[in-house]
């Protein structure tokens, strides 16, 4: 919403209408609404009195390339409506293609480059700006040779237990009668560069079978991890698999490593397909998917290592960067822009993957056929670009949950239709839910999803609390968390329940065997804040008892502001990075950052929050003494 009244009042484009254009085309897209103010969460008709002049001056500076570096709106997209005697301009702003991405301002995509954090527009950090460019120009960001690297980077054993994979999976296929160096070309492990000349290893080929120390000579953030974790609430693992010298540390032995570990226990169905056995079940389908997916579609320029974590309740899968397509496309199917095209065309080969555009519906179509909740599928950005993938093995609408709410709502609850049972029941499973995550629940339209909210809390069904995108709804009735009863509940400090939990891949660990769990007892299983009952992330009041690892991190992040000037924008990444894992006393945050609580909340902690950036831990008490805070899920 923008005023957009001009000096004379009679309407003008505001300055402030390209930064919110760039940001809207570099995330999802938006509609922005001239001639409304808002004003203390309310909304102003302020109106247009020459809405045709202010149209003009939209279309002569979006095609002007110093002003603005891609058109993205057209005639269509803008529209003048009357309400009662004044005039308003709705100007829709499309998302912006791979290809059209950076979309900068002023001609300087590295100061001109904003993104939409919730409500807020955020300029770009230069390394986000960069990998922008890069994903512009390289269609497949792993078929480029490499130089200085050859035959000997590789793991001889990783490209024969390969081969062995290719025959068993198609043991008529050409590739398999060629000799190594063929081999290597065939699938595009080793090629000429055309336009260069230059021959030699492809980035496909490093990382599908190179070993960690020659992989990091070229990515030195490149890290994989994979955890199992015998309690849904703790992140203790008992088994893990991460490059600690004891294997090669590559791509492909960790999908077939891994792979094992996913799958093992999971009851197969004896069933016949022909005068076969057929062992996999749709569910085998889906979280091969979902592992093969998340390594070929890797930024491995990014800072985040891959991450797999098996629960007893679910399945996470993590990579560094965010999608090259929107979340609703991917879920549709039928179209796919791969980050790392070889790597997936050297797992098609082996019957690892599905074909183009395919994956996450069958994914879904696994899940779906289980009667489990819909696969949580969302991109973050900080403290670096993610995307993540949570598989929960819960029943859609639980038995008990159902029952429960029937005794609440009575016969009513019967009466509604299926998608706000789901609500209700995911607000009985989670505490709270979003506008966010009840879209990843229901098939409809936002607008529509905004209604039906507004309907629940309307007839009785559930309460709201926050603003804007930080708004969140509980069941009626629900007492949440009072803070002071929080804090005397004696309860223990314990372990981030995050599955996404910052992890260090060169930290001691269980190489390829199922030991290592007592690394993880004692202290450092109380390192990661207070566990209060009704909040689903542990809370820092106090750093005393917290892990050394976890706290060095922390500093670590906060080091990027504490105790010097920044922009205003390094202090609101900084602040949302250190709430990324847990809730953190405003106290804490203050010690942390070298600043005052007072300046803190008011200069930024109150406006993240109506933004929707942070969330509060205790709702229903916002300005308690103890509130603490947590980037919005």
């Amino acid at each position: 919403m923008k005023l957009a009244a001009g000096r004379d009042g009679r309407g003008e484009l505001p300055k402030d209408f390209w930064p919110t254009y760039s940001a809207f085309a570099n995330t999802s897209g938006g509609y922005v609404v001239l001639g409304v103010r808002e004003k203390s969460g309310r909304f102003e008709i302020g109106g247009i009195h020459e809405p045709d002049k202010v149209i003009r001056q939209i279309f002569d500076q979006v095609c002007n390339r110093q002003k603005v570096s891609s058109n993205l709106i057209s005639t269509d997209d803008v529209e003048v409506c009357q309400i009662g005697v004044k005039h308003i301009i709705s100007v829709r702003i499309r998302p912006g293609s791979r290809r059209e991405k950076p979309v900068f301002i002023d001609g300087n995509p590295l100061t001109g480059t904003y993104k939409r954090v919730h409500e807020g527009d955020r300029i770009c950090l230069p390394d986000v700006v960069k990998r922008m460019l890069a994903e512009q120009t390289e269609d497949s960001r792993d078929d480029r040779v490499l130089k200085g690297f050859s035959l000997s980077d590789l793991s001889s054993e990783s490209v024969e237990v390969y081969r062995r994979m290719l025959r068993d999976a198609s043991p008529l296929h050409p590739f398999l009668d060629q000799p190594l160096s063929d081999f290597l070309r065939s699938i595009r492990a080793w090629r000429i560069d055309r336009d260069t000349g230059v021959e030699g290893l492809t980035v496909a080929g490093l990382l599908m079978f190179g070993t960690s120390e020659n992989i990091r000579d070229e990515f030195p953030n490149y890290a994989v991890d994979y955890q199992e974790r015998d309690e849904p609430r703790v992140s203790r693992w008992v088994d893990r698999l991460t490059n600690d010298g004891t294997w090669s540390g590559n791509l492909f032995d960790f999908y077939r490593l891994v792979w094992r570990k996913l799958t093992a226990g999971i009851k197969v169905p004896f069933q016949l397909v022909g005068a076969q056995r057929h062992d996999e079940t749709s569910v085998h389908l889906a979280i091969r998917e979902a592992l093969v997916n998340t390594l070929v579609h890797s930024d491995f320029t990014g800072r985040a290592s891959v991450l797999v974590v098996r629960r007893p309740d679910m399945f996470g899968f993590r990579n560094p960067g965010g999608m090259r397509i929107p979340i609703e496309l991917a879920i549709r199917g039928g179209e796919s822009d791969g980050r790392n095209r070889t790597l997936q065309q050297m797992f098609l080969l082996i019957g690892a993957g599905e074909r183009a555009g395919s994956g996450v519906p069958k994914i879904h179509k696994g899940w779906r056929e289980q009667h489990w909740r819909p696969p949580a599928l969302y991109e973050v950005e900080t403290p670096s670009e993610q995307t993540l993938l949570e598989l929960h093995m819960e029943d859609l609408l639980p038995a008990g949950v159902v029952d429960s709410l029937r005794k609440r709502f009575g016969d009513r609850f019967d009466d509604l239709m299926p998608d706000e049972r789901v609500l209700l029941a995911t607000a009985a499973i989670e505490n709270t839910v979003s506008h966010a995550r009840a879209m990843t629940l229901c098939e409809m339209h936002p607008v529509d999803m905004t209604r039906l909210l507004q309907g629940l809390v309307q007839h009785g069904f559930l309460e709201k609390i926050g603003q804007g995108r930080g708004t969140r709804y509980f069941l009626h009735g629900t007492q949440l968390v009072d803070p002071d009863e929080a804090f005397l509940s004696g309860q223990l400090p314990l372990s981030s329940t995050s599955i996404f939990e910052p992890s260090d891949p060169d930290s001691e660990g269980s190489g390829v065997s199922s030991e290592g769990s007592e690394a993880n007892n004692g202290e450092q299983e109380l390192g990661r804040g207070r566990a209060i009952q009704g909040l689903e992330l542990p809370l820092i009041d106090t750093l005393g008892d917290l892990q050394q690892e976890f706290l060095s991190s922390l500093k670590d992040i906060a080091s990027k502001a504490a105790g010097r000037r920044v922009a205003k924008e390094t202090m609101e990444s900084v602040i949302v990075g250190l709430c990324a894992e847990n809730f953190i006393t405003l106290k804490i945050l203050a010690g942390i950052l070298g600043r005052s609580e007072d300046y803190l909340r008011q200069e930024y902690l109150n406006r993240l929050v109506k933004e929707g950036q942070l969330r509060l831990a205790f709702p229903q008490s916002p300005n308690h003494p103890r509130q603490a805070y947590s980037s919005a899920i």
